[in-house]
C-alpha cells in the first residue's frame, strides 16, 4: 500500500514536472497521472478529459502555451490520505512566457486533486486546476 510519505514524495515530484510543464516540457507531469481509463483533467483552458488519451492530448495542448518559466512556489491548503485515497488542494503560483509572449508573467492556480495507489504509488487519478485564488462576487458567476 502507498502511505503518507510516498504521497508527499510524489507531490514533491509534482512540484518538480510542473516547473517542466512551465518550459513547454508535460512529460514529467504526464508520467504522475494515472494512464487508466478512469482518469480525468479539468484544466484552466476549460472542458474535462476523459481517459488517458484525452488528458495525455490535453496536457501536451496546454504545456504548448508556455515556455521560458518555472513554478514558484506551492501553498498546500489541505491534504487528506487514506490507504486507498487521498486529495491535495493547494495554490500553485507559476510563471511563463505564454503563447510566444516576450515577457514572462506570473499566475496562480487552484488546484484539487484526487490521487490513488496503483502499481506501489500514487497517481493523479484527478485534477482540477482555475485561475480562481481569491473570493470573488456572486455575479461573476453568470454567463451572458
Amino acid at each position: 500500500m502507498a502511505a503518507v510519505d510516498d504521497l508527499d514524495e510524489v507531490v514533491e515530484q509534482l512540484h518538480l514536472a510542473l516547473g517542466e510543464f512551465m518550459k513547454g516540457n508535460p512529460e514529467p507531469a504526464q508520467n504522475l497521472f494515472s494512464h487508466r481509463d478512469e482518469v480525468t483533467l479539468a484544466n484552466p483552458f476549460g472542458g474535462v478529459a476523459h481517459g488517458w488519451k484525452q488528458v495525455a492530448e490535453t496536457m501536451e495542448r496546454a504545456a504548448a502555451h508556455y515556455q521560458d518559466g518555472d513554478a514558484t512556489s506551492f501553498e498546500i491548503v489541505a491534504k487528506y490520505v487514506t490507504n486507498e485515497l487521498a486529495y491535495l488542494v493547494q495554490v500553485e503560483r507559476l510563471k511563463a512566457k505564454v503563447d510566444g509572449g516576450d515577457d514572462i508573467a506570473p499566475f496562480a492556480l487552484r488546484v484539487t486533486m484526487i490521487f490513488r495507489p496503483e502499481d506501489g504509488t500514487w497517481k493523479i487519478v484527478h485534477r482540477h486546476a482555475d485561475p480562481i485564488t481569491t473570493e470573488q462576487a456572486a455575479e461573476s458567476m453568470i454567463q451572458e
